[in-house]
């Protein structure tokens, strides 16, 4: 029953992860790329993770894919952060549709 639990996890994630890059050709603005490229992303490897861990029934996996989950949180949104603020600088964000602009 385990298995199927983490078969069904980690096609959650893998379909999460489909939706991001899809997102990722699709969307227009940086923005929504951005938007895309992370939380569907993230999501989905914390589902794929949780599935492996699932499946394997072993602590020492579930120690090994916490840390990968964990850098992975904090990298994600760092890296969003940069190319948003580059793609500021460069003017490849419209500032119209911007609510608020902290930048400027």
């Amino acid at each position: 029953m385990l298995e199927i639990i983490g078969l069904v996890l980690a096609l959650a994630g893998a379909l999460l992860c489909l939706t991001a890059a899809i997102g990722l050709l699709r969307f227009r603005d940086v923005p929504s790329r951005l938007h895309a490229a992370t939380k569907p992303q993230i999501l989905g490897l914390v589902l794929i993770a949780a599935g492996i861990a699932v499946a394997l029934q072993s602590w020492a996996v579930a120690a090994f894919l916490v840390p990968i989950v964990l850098i992975q949180l904090a990298v994600a949104p760092l890296a969003a952060h940069m190319v948003g603020r580059q793609a500021y600088r460069n003017g490849r964000i419209d500032r119209d549709t911007l609510v608020v602009d902290e930048l400027d």
